[in-house]
């Protein structure tokens, strides 16, 4: 969550808030985020409204996601007179976009995500979501580097992550600009999807990757039939970390032309 000391607002651990005490990183979300007079922005977690603010100030429209209730009336109070915003208390993993009339294309997304939220949170605005225009996520330096990975260090959340886009990491930011200071350094990953149709399913990409991720240091003939690999000309001793995303989704169609 990335906010300042205002409101004497303590942060949640359960919720893993951190303060922002470095004013100067939201310069680089912003512009990350591309901002043009009158965009939408789905922002999660807007916490004090700090990065809200700088949202608000490029002429963005905002629709802010927050799960702290208490946040979220000290939130109403701070904008109550701004038309350009509009606060939501919800679970962002339970929001629904399209009562808001988000759709493919027409918004943006930032937002400071907790560790253990990052991997479920992309493949829910992924693959339910109406896809955003762009995205722009601080997460952990360690996690940025996983969703950014390219063989032979590819690993699932990677996969998971480029299959629908590309990430690309902006800036490290030190864990010293945060308060209380979080034990791990972050990063701004930028995610510009990938908006063209993918001529499988993807329950189906996923259902492969996750079997040849099963034991990501062994032989993919240990996690995958000997057939398939064969079928997509994939030699049987390499392993799923070398895999580009393109040689999965070749598995994947084979897997749809062999039956499963």
């Amino acid at each position: 969550m990335i906010e300042n000391m205002s409101y004497g607002t303590k942060p949640n651990k359960t919720l893993g808030q951190h303060f922002l005490s470095n004013t100067a990183v939201l310069k680089s979300i912003v512009e990350a985020v591309q901002i043009a007079p009158r965009d939408m922005v789905l922002e999660v977690g807007p916490g004090t409204g700090t990065l809200t603010d700088e949202l608000l100030a490029a002429g963005a429209r905002v629709i802010a996601v927050e799960k702290d209730g208490t946040l979220v009336a000290k939130l109403k109070e701070k904008y109550r007179d701004n038309k350009n915003i509009e606060i939501v208390e919800e679970d962002i993993l339970n929001f629904d976009p399209i009562p808001y009339t988000l759709t493919p294309k027409t918004y943006k997304l930032v937002g400071n995500i907790p560790y253990y939220l990052t991997s479920h949170l992309i493949r829910t605005i992924f693959e339910t979501w109406p896809m955003p225009a762009l995205m722009v996520l601080m997460v952990q330096k360690e996690v940025a580097k996983r969703i950014t990975a390219t063989p032979p260090n590819m690993n699932m959340l990677a996969v998971l992550a480029q299959y629908y886009s590309a990430p690309s990491i902006v800036r490290i930011v030190k864990r010293g600009n945060f308060s209380p200071m979080p034990k791990v350094d972050s990063a701004i990953v930028r995610f510009v999807p990938h908006h063209e149709t993918r001529i499988m399913k993807h329950e189906t990409f996923f259902e492969i990757a996750s079997k040849g991720f099963r034991h990501p240091r062994k032989k993919l003939s240990n996690n995958l039939s000997p057939e398939l690999l064969e079928k997509a000309g994939i030699d049987p001793d390499r392993r799923a970390e070398t895999l580009t995303i393109e040689e999965w989704i070749t598995l994947a169609q084979k897997t749809d032309i062999l039956g499963g």
